[in-house]
């Protein structure tokens, strides 16, 4: 084996700035992989079998696309490059599949199956989540096999083609293939950084459990005029029972849903993070949520609670009727320690103990993701760390939990492995809207900082 770290430092460097990173995401962002879409298996199938697993082939990867356990959902592929046995193996995942096209809603001159590169930012459904993510690590580890002529570790790459559904399958898929998929550790790229500017890594991710909350009083809507006083406003009645869930502010009424404690490991990791979300981002609120928190452990420490659409009557066509019904569709975003089982049934609890028993809850999706949470204390925490820092200059955010949610509890209690994530993306990517993109200068940063570490892994091995 031959070669430096600078040298292989060097060669991603200018595999972004001669346009090799750009041609790739193209041809991938090309393929309209919406999972949400009933018509799009074709596509989701090609982009493993015609896209991935032949570029990975050129790596020296054995790679396999194997159907989902369940029924109508997008395949998987894994593809592994074993070098030796004795040495650690990295299992790197990533998803092919990207959100609705929203093709009509994209600003002028912007495509979501074309790239457009403006300024510092980079156009197109998938550039941030996921394709432009995975796409880094792959070139990554492309930039330390051609410098050093091999890993010096063993190479697993699991990308599936559902998580934008809730990674249906995923779970009886691992639990299936463990041997297939047996690794030290997962490092792995998605969601955001907490700074556009700075690197970060985070450990796990929050849970998050859609669901519906529905009252139905009556078939049809009845004249104001004739009957208000008369009728119950099923619209009134959702409100009110939302605000028996959340106060005024969004603090968390529902007492199961209130997370025990804020540990103190978790408090100091996340002291001192600033979360910007660069300049076309919100600005933070800081009189909403739980008022004892900082900002950061509101969103990474502690639950929260969304109403995502509220309907009743008819806001297209609004008429003097008192509307038959009312439907909210909520979420919760929860942490380590609160008990997904009982999530619904507590609310069903509380909101019998205020009197709405009449409305009706139902879980949006059959997957639930589940909350998991990395000690910043792990040798493989701090090994990304020192790497990412020797690299770049600069020591990374270390977040316990990113704020969203990932399909990590299969790779933690079904893989039973720690999980390191580095995201190559910021808060304002325009994730899931029109007009998503990526920014140039994180995605060359995340191609030097992935090329460092998977180069320092073959170096040092398993971190101790």
């Amino acid at each position: 084996m031959t070669g430096t770290r600078d040298g292989a430092i060097a060669r991603i460097e200018k595999y972004f700035d001669d346009g090799g990173f750009l041609a790739e995401l193209q041809r991938r962002v090309a393929i309209p992989t919406t999972s949400q879409e009933t018509d799009s298996g074709p596509a989701l199938r090609a982009y493993l079998t015609e896209e991935m697993g032949p570029s990975l082939s050129k790596l020296g990867y054995d790679f396999q696309v194997i159907d989902n356990p369940v029924p109508k959902f997008g395949p998987f592929m894994v593809a592994r490059r074993i070098e030796d046995p004795s040495k650690p193996t990295v299992l790197t995942y990533g998803h092919g599949d990207v959100i609705r096209g929203l093709d009509d809603q994209w600003r002028q001159g912007l495509s979501p199956w074309t790239i457009v590169v403006e300024g510092d930012r980079i156009y197109g459904r998938g550039t941030a989540d996921n394709k432009g993510q995975h796409t880094i690590n792959i070139a990554a580890l492309q930039a330390v096999l051609e410098e050093r002529g091999a890993l010096g570790f063993n190479s697993t790459i699991l990308i599936e083609t559902g998580e934008e559904t809730g990674s249906p399958g995923l779970a009886d898929f691992c639990r299936a293939h463990k041997n297939l998929l047996k690794a030290d550790a997962l490092i792995g790229s998605d969601g955001p950084r907490l700074q556009p500017h700075k690197p970060a890594i985070f450990g796990g991710t929050r849970g998050t459990l859609n669901f519906i909350m529905k009252l139905d009083m009556r078939e049809g809507g009845h004249h104001s005029g004739n009957w208000g006083g008369l009728l119950a406003n099923p619209g009134l009645i959702m409100a009110h029972a939302l605000s028996c869930i959340a106060d005024g502010r969004g603090q968390i009424k529902v007492p199961e849903w209130r997370p025990k404690t804020l540990t103190n490991s978790v408090r100091m990791a996340l002291a001192g993070l600033e979360i910007d979300g660069g300049p076309d981002g919100p600005q933070i609120d800081r009189d909403w949520g739980e008022e004892s928190l900082t900002p950061p452990e509101r969103v990474f420490g502690w639950n929260s609670f969304e109403v995502l659409a509220f309907k009743t009557g008819n806001p297209d066509r609004v008429v003097n009727a008192i509307p038959p019904s009312a439907t909210a569709w909520c979420q919760l975003r929860f942490v380590v320690g609160t008990d997904p089982n009982d999530i619904l049934p507590a609310l069903r609890r509380h909101l019998d103990k205020h009197g709405f028993q009449a409305i009706e809850i139902a879980s949006m999706r059959e997957v639930l993701m589940n909350a998991t949470r990395l000690d910043p204390d792990s040798p493989w925490a701090k090994m990304a760390v020192a790497s990412i820092e020797r690299t770049t200059g600069k020591k990374p955010d270390v977040i316990p939990n990113l704020g969203g949610s990932l399909p990590n509890e299969v790779f933690v209690d079904i893989l039973g492995m720690p999980t390191v994530w580095v995201p190559h993306s910021y808060a304002s990517c325009s994730q899931h809207a029109p007009n998503e993109h990526m920014l140039a200068p994180v995605a060359r940063e995340g191609l030097r900082l992935m090329t460092g570490l998977f180069w320092d892994l073959g170096e040092q091995g398993r971190p101790r």
